[in-house]
């Protein structure tokens, strides 16, 4: 029986864990981050991974940084087989790495050597890419860089967003691992090299990165919407308070005004001016202050006085 240290954080990691449980793979222990505060009040939440181990009796490890000794000793300690990460969100030493006889593994959602990184279902959509993927790889010390395995590719639909779209290659994911852990096992898989002369990047999204810039074309801002949708969300400013923008479509609509502008208001949403003939429809909005909403529910309260002319973003 292969024993397996299986090490992975947020919500995309945990159909992969159950896959690997489902095919009867020993996972002897399971390593992610800390509990951390969530939300207004703060509450201690445990990350989704850990929820799932617990749930199945295996042992949970949660180093604040797996390179401290006292907490590699650990991991070492258990002698695993093979380590498979998923999401784990930090990078494992030379000494952790090269201590399986079966290596380390991870499972990545993107089309490597492309966007190497801890955000990349995010710039998938936000650089209106037509498809992503999986890869699983060899891990290495440097950043998504090691041997490619196995990959699959993902269709990204126009209307994906980052949840549609993390969901959709969660799974997929789980059955490529499904499929590559046998063959890896039994020493079928011979290892790709990345090409280093194309790798991109995607860094995690910063602050500055959420506000939209009304100048771009209508296509480059409906993409940052959907981008950023459901986390961290993209926002505006109206009448100088934050106005984040959850949804939106794209309109084909001549107009001469400076991007930015209301330049029509309807029943399920109101249209604002770019800088090309792609004009925006917000139509899932959130006020400062307020929850999600619909824009005609918005239109009906507290955006009644909304008037065309007025301008996003100033």
């Amino acid at each position: 029986m292969t024993k397996i240290v299986f090490m992975g954080t947020p919500d995309f990691s945990v159909p992969i864990l159950q896959r690997i449980l489902e095919d009867g793979y020993e996972v002897i222990a399971v390593v992610t981050q800390p509990d951390r505060p969530v939300g207004r009040k703060k509450t201690l939440t445990p990350p989704p991974v850990k929820v799932e181990a617990l749930k199945h009796g295996i042992p949970v490890y949660q180093p604040e940084k797996i390179r401290q000794k006292e907490e590699l000793e650990k991991i070492l300690a258990l002698q695993p087989d093979l380590v498979v990460t998923a999401a784990f969100g930090q990078i494992l030493p030379k000494e952790l790495l090269d201590a399986p006889p079966l290596g380390c593994i991870n499972v990545h959602a993107s089309l490597l050597p492309e966007l190497r990184g801890g955000a990349p279902i995010h710039y998938a959509i936000l650089q209106g890419k037509e498809k992503t993927g999986i890869t699983i790889m060899y891990m290495a010390e440097k950043l998504d860089a090691g041997d490619i395995l196995t990959q699959a590719e993902v269709p990204i639909d126009e209307n994906d967003n980052v949840g549609t779209l993390h969901d959709k290659l969660s799974k997929v994911g789980a059955d490529l691992l499904s499929d590559t852990l046998p063959k890896l096992i039994s020493g079928e898989l011979q290892p790709i090299p990345q090409e280093e002369e194309k790798a991109t990047f995607a860094p995690n999204i910063k602050r500055e990165q959420e506000k939209i810039d009304w100048s771009k074309s209508g296509i480059e801002i409906y993409n940052h919407i959907r981008g950023l949708n459901p986390w961290p969300v993209a926002y505006t400013t109206l009448n100088g308070t934050i106005l984040k923008v959850w949804s939106s479509k794209k309109v084909k609509q001549s107009f001469s005004t400076k991007p930015g502008t209301i330049i029509q208001i309807d029943e399920d949403g109101f249209v604002v001016s770019t800088g090309d003939e792609t004009a925006i429809k917000i139509t899932e909005l959130q006020p400062s202050g307020k929850k999600r909403m619909d824009a005609k529910d918005f239109l009906r309260g507290a955006g009644s006085q909304l008037i065309t002319g007025e301008v996003l973003g100033d």
